[in-house]
């Protein structure tokens, strides 16, 4: 089963500084029907206006995971962490037992970035952030794991969940597959360009909610850049 998620269908706002969609129930925005996908939670599609952002506040037991699209996003934390994550970099946190942090965009250009919420495989422990670059020539035709709950995706970024969150950029024409199985949850968004995904058509900034599905076949209509989360 593939579910598509149209952008202009999804709920959210223009705040001023901020113009967010959701794809899921989240702040004003409730639609019972789209609570979460498996133990994934939130994404949101968010844009930053320039000198702007989200100032301190709390999180607990939640896997936090920004893929920034265009721009850069600067985080400061209460565990005294501070870093600046630009386009095509990934940062994570994990929320643990409790974290304060700040989100902002100092940059002279709007900052747009996917915030995902993947919910911990246990409550509590120590809060943890970390960010990391992935070259987008190193997803060029392929799925790359950019953050895991598995031991044995080593070279992502670690969280607490039973999911993965994947990268990949296809030049128009190309495919790539990924087995996703069955029992998973797939959520897979372009950040731009159009594909099929086992023959559904997806454009840029739609969602596509995926299950009962063995093997991903993604074959992209134009140059995509895409963000999969395989959920429990």
């Amino acid at each position: 089963m593939i579910e598509l998620r149209p952008f202009d269908e999804l709920g959210g706002g223009n705040h001023g500084w901020l113009n967010t969609k959701h794809h899921f129930s989240f702040a004003d925005y409730h639609d019972p029907r789209k609570m979460s996908w498996g133990n994934l939670r939130v994404w949101n599609d968010d844009e930053i206006a320039p000198n702007s952002g989200f100032p301190p506040h709390p999180h607990a037991n939640m896997e936090i995971i920004t893929y920034v699209r265009k721009g850069a996003i600067t985080h400061k934390d209460s565990l005294g962490n501070e870093g600046r994550t630009e386009a095509g970099d990934v940062q994570v946190m994990s929320a643990g037992a409790g974290i304060r942090h700040a989100e902002y965009n100092l940059e002279p250009e709007t900052t747009a970035l996917f915030q995902i919420w993947i919910l911990p495989t246990r409550s509590g422990g120590q809060p943890a952030w970390g960010a990391k670059p992935f070259p987008k020539s190193d997803r060029s035709g392929r799925f790359t794991v950019l953050a895991s709950g598995f031991d044995n995706d080593n070279e992502a970024l670690p969280i607490r969940s039973d999911a993965r969150v994947l990268g990949a950029t296809l030049k128009a024409g190309e495919s790539a597959d990924f087995a996703l199985g069955a029992a998973r949850h797939g959520y897979l968004e372009p950040a731009s360009g159009a594909v099929k995904i086992n023959g559904v058509r997806v454009g840029a900034r739609d969602g596509a909610a995926i299950t009962d599905v063995e093997i991903l076949t993604v074959k992209a209509l134009e140059d995509s850049e895409l963000v999969l989360v395989d959920a429990a």
